[in-house]
């Protein structure tokens, strides 16, 4: 476990954290304080706790808009998967029904190659 010291609303904190995730929490922290002095310019000093509490807040909604849009654009992926299923369905059957059609031409020809083979061989005697 290491340990970092962050800056909030003017004061140190000294943090546990997970090695290797201080620079994380540093930056986490810079945010905070950044969100805090941005409500101090337009608030002025209304205290405190209430500066730390409305910069929660703002950080609470973005989270929370975030994970709507999240939630939409999974969503719209799964509905895209839907759309691709069936065109790939569609795309399969259509190549089903082309190579039907394919052999059945293929087989007309055929016949119709025997048919001719025998009346051109059935009529003319060759010797």
């Amino acid at each position: 476990m290491s340990h970092v010291n962050v800056t909030i609303n003017g004061r140190q904190y000294r943090m546990a954290c997970e090695e290797g995730q201080e620079a994380r929490l540093l930056d986490l922290a810079g945010n905070l304080e950044t969100r805090i002095q941005s409500l101090r310019g337009k608030f002025g000093e209304i205290g405190d706790a209430r500066l730390t509490v409305m910069a929660a807040l703002t950080v609470c909604d973005e989270l929370l808009d975030a994970d709507q849009r999240i939630r939409a654009l999974e969503e719209e992926l799964e509905a895209l998967r839907g759309v691709r299923t069936a065109a790939a369905d569609r795309a399969r059957a259509t190549q089903i029904a082309v190579a039907n059609a394919l052999n059945a031409a293929a087989e007309r020809i055929e016949k119709t190659t025997q048919a001719l083979n025998r009346t051109i061989g059935g009529g003319v005697a060759i010797g």
